[in-house]
């Protein structure tokens, strides 16, 4: 028997042996370049209009035998790109973003959703505009894995959820 297999059948032996021991919650920060939040919103109704926020910072916490986590991210507003710099402007602005009062997005969730050991969703509250609201993450695609160059664990996943934006007081040409 080759020492490999040797070390996964001691492992499994003590899995098995020992089914009361959990596994400790695992904390991630979110890395800046592959967290991008992204927004699509109807342009005059007559196509979508695409955005996202190129600095986001936070951290997740998953305890996945527990079936439980935390999430806290936030957002710098005045990041916001849509691909042309006068839009920029406009949604940085009054009625909009309003990144001068307003300039962090945050979401907090103390509440993590799970199927088996994979979190699903995320409940929580959306900070925008300085109105908190409940909203519920979806979680899609999640896997973790060995990052190859530094050899640290990490996880990756795709996120998503609806918002009305006119429930968090952002009223720039909005139709009646």
């Amino acid at each position: 028997m080759s020492a490999r297999r040797a070390a996964a059948l001691a492992a499994a032996i003590l899995l098995v042996a020992a089914p009361a021991v959990r596994a400790a919650p695992e904390s991630f920060t979110l890395d800046p370049s592959h967290t991008i939040p992204t927004f699509a919103v109807s342009h005059l109704g007559l196509s979508v209009q695409r955005g996202m926020f190129t600095r986001a910072a936070g951290t997740v916490t998953i305890d996945r035998a527990a079936g439980s986590g935390r999430v806290e991210v936030a957002v710098d507003a005045s990041s916001l790109e849509t691909g042309d710099r006068l839009r920029d402007r406009v949604l940085r602005g009054e009625g909009w973003f309003d990144v001068e009062r307003h300039p962090v997005i945050s979401f907090r969730a103390q509440r993590v959703v799970f199927d088996g050991d994979a979190p699903v969703a995320a409940d929580g509250e959306l900070t925008l505009l300085g109105v908190t609201r409940p909203l519920r993450l979806t979680i899609r695609d999640f896997r973790c894995g060995t990052q190859p160059l530094t050899r640290r664990p990490l996880c990756g996943a795709e996120v998503g959820a609806t918002v009305r934006r006119s429930e968090f007081g952002m009223t720039g040409w909005l139709k009646d």
